[in-house]
């Protein structure tokens, strides 16, 4: 067991099932003496010294998110940044980044500390939101970064400009510009496509637009996006990280989205099969 020597513990902290989940990790660990750090959520189940996390990325080489997908996207945006892999132990609800069963921890942590496992890696978004000539703000995002309408029931307008070319004007409830990690999210709510993980790829999918000719678009994730709003209609809108970050907008603000420099470093089980995640996730090939 020599693969990894120093571990993170992260997790979400409203969920009773989230504490025998975490001893069942400290007391593996524990048996082969490998140093644990943990965040303020893991801490306060194990009754350890909380750490801040730049204090847990300068001392681990791999993290293991406790929680649902929600839990890994906001630990996965941060540890990217450091090219620290994840295990993600799923007790959330489907599941499509963390794909250990609580039941199976102990077995599958035995493999992948033996060095039986798959490393995947994840693109992210980078936004950049200006207005006029100022920078309002900027953020990371691994499913999605979402432009939308905040507060009243109205559309906003906006424009779309990918590597300075012109696509279209549209009037909507606003556009997902989602990874393929993000496409089986708010994406795919919207009837946008599945993409596979290892496409160099992003799809756009605009929000209830006003005419049935707005399709998705899948495009290249070398460019630059640009979704500016446009200044003949004030409406109140916002753009969203992942759903957990936001910035406000206003009419003539402009969103630059393109990928992010870091990707996400995922280790799943020797077994894991994508196709198989989408199966049992979408309720595929179940008969009525």
């Amino acid at each position: 067991m020599t693969t990894f020597s120093a571990i993170g513990l992260f997790s979400k902290d409203n969920d009773d099932r989230i504490k025998t989940a975490l001893e069942t990790l400290h007391d593996f660990f524990k048996q082969y003496n490998f140093p644990v750090y943990a965040d303020k959520s893991s801490a306060k189940f194990l009754n350890l010294n909380a750490l801040d996390n730049k204090n847990i990325v300068a001392n681990i080489d791999i993290a293991i998110v406790v929680g649902g997908d929600g839990t890994l996207l906001q630990t996965g945006r941060f540890l990217s940044e450091y090219n620290i892999p994840i295990i993600g132990i799923n007790l959330g609800r489907l599941g499509f980044l963390v794909d250990i069963s609580p039941e199976q921890i102990i077995s599958q942590l035995h493999n992948i500390f033996d060095g039986k496992y798959i490393k995947e890696t994840r693109s992210l978004l980078h936004a950049s939101v200006f207005r006029e000539n100022t920078l309002l703000g900027e953020g990371n995002a691994l499913n999605d970064v979402v432009v939308h309408v905040r507060n009243d029931i109205r559309m906003i307008e906006f424009n779309t400009h990918i590597d300075g070319s012109f696509v279209n004007r549209q009037r909507a409830d606003g556009i997902v510009i989602a990874t393929p990690t993000g496409s089986t999210a708010y994406s795919l709510s919207g009837g946008g496509p599945i993409l596979h993980p290892g496409l160099d790829a992003l799809v756009l999918v605009p929000i209830c637009p006003h005419t049935l000719s707005n399709r998705p678009i899948v495009v290249s994730n070398k460019g630059i996006i640009e979704i500016s709003l446009c200044e003949s209609r004030h409406v109140n809108a916002r753009v969203s990280f992942d759903g957990q970050a936001n910035i406000e907008l206003q009419a003539g603000d402009k969103v630059n989205i393109k990928q992010a420099q870091h990707k996400l470093v995922l280790i799943h089980p020797e077994e894991y099969d994508y196709y198989r995640i989408l199966r049992n996730k979408l309720g595929w090939s179940v008969s009525p």
